[in-house]
């Protein structure tokens, strides 16, 4: 089980594909804050939720100074028709090798139904101007989930 980030860590750097197959990284937002959150699967009810969120108040971030970046081990080919059936606005990474997704802490030992299992946990991380952690959110629900960091944040 990977380690999970605290306040004031530095936030790994990453470069991953988008849904288009371009390669985008962690640095090249530096000076913006962005949200990285971390889901487990497209085209599911939560993480659709949850996208669908993120893409209706994307403007309220973005003049808020906020980038947002959705992170699942999604090839980019799913990505790309995820973001087109929903049209989603936000900016989708693949990591298939769950690379990042445990260097960020959001992989690990899951429970449902009583069955114990290893996946991706629904997680959130808010990367500040300079590349570290400002709020590391393990858990999260789907629903609800976008409203509660907009108050937590004050915007």
């Amino acid at each position: 089980m990977s380690e999970r980030l605290q306040p004031g860590d530095v936030a790994p750097d990453f470069t991953l594909p988008d849904a288009d197959g371009t390669d985008v990284s962690l640095s090249s937002h530096k000076g913006r804050k962005v949200i990285v959150y971390f889901y487990p699967a497209a085209l599911t009810p939560g993480c659709t939720k949850q996208a669908c969120d993120f893409t209706d108040n994307l403007d309220l971030l973005a003049g808020a100074g906020y980038d947002v970046i959705g992170i699942s081990p999604d090839k980019p080919e799913k990505l790309a028709k995820f973001r087109e059936k929903e049209s989603l606005r936000v900016t989708l990474l693949a990591d298939p090798e769950k690379t990042v997704t445990e260097a960020y802490g959001a992989y690990g030992e899951k429970k449902n139904y009583g069955k114990t299992y290893m996946g991706v946990i629904r997680s959130t991380i808010v990367v500040d101007e300079e590349g570290k952690v400002e709020r590391a959110l393990y858990n999260v629900r789907a629903t609800g989930h976008v409203a509660k960091i907009i108050k937590d944040l004050g915007i």
